[in-house]
């Protein structure tokens, strides 16, 4: 880890340093900028104890900034009967891209899942983000092979 670089797992106070990283990280997918949305949504999983973020902060000589985040899930394996953590959101602020943060955040994603004795680590990432496929495979995942994704989305009637 670049030593200019923390990593800490987030609390309720970390809520307004990542929200406006959560809302940059839903429009690089395509949704519109929604900052209570964005605020609303992670203060939710933090006080429900329903996922794990962890914050990276990079000092850039006035004082330590919010570089990026990661938030992972537990999930099942049913086919394997085990434990699983979803690497649901990465994202790296573009003033902090390129200085290891990415690679950081991830490395101290598969040490939690280590830590918690969980079997692996899943994600998934769109065909064209081809920069975090080059390090999800540089870090040793590999690519799944013969099986399709899909998605429903349900509307409120």
């Amino acid at each position: 880890m670049p030593p200019s670089l923390a990593i800490t797992r987030a609390t309720l106070a970390d809520v307004p340093h990542i929200a406006p990283l959560f809302d940059l990280y839903r429009q690089f997918y395509g949704q519109p900028l929604d900052a209570a949305r964005a605020e609303r949504f992670i203060r939710e999983r933090v006080e429900l104890g329903e996922s794990v973020i962890f914050l990276a902060r990079r000092d850039g000589g006035r004082g330590p900034a919010p570089a990026g985040f990661t938030q992972l899930y537990p999930i099942f394996s049913s086919v394997r009967a085990v434990r699983i953590w979803l690497l649901n959101d990465l994202f790296v602020h573009h003033d902090h891209r390129r200085a290891g943060v990415g690679r950081a955040l991830m490395l101290r994603a598969i040490d939690h899942c280590r830590a918690t004795g969980y079997a692996g680590l899943e994600l998934a990432t769109a065909d064209d983000n081809v920069q975090a496929q080059a390090l999800y495979e540089a870090l040793g995942f590999i690519r799944e092979r013969g099986y399709r994704h899909y998605a429903l989305t349900i509307r409120p009637r």
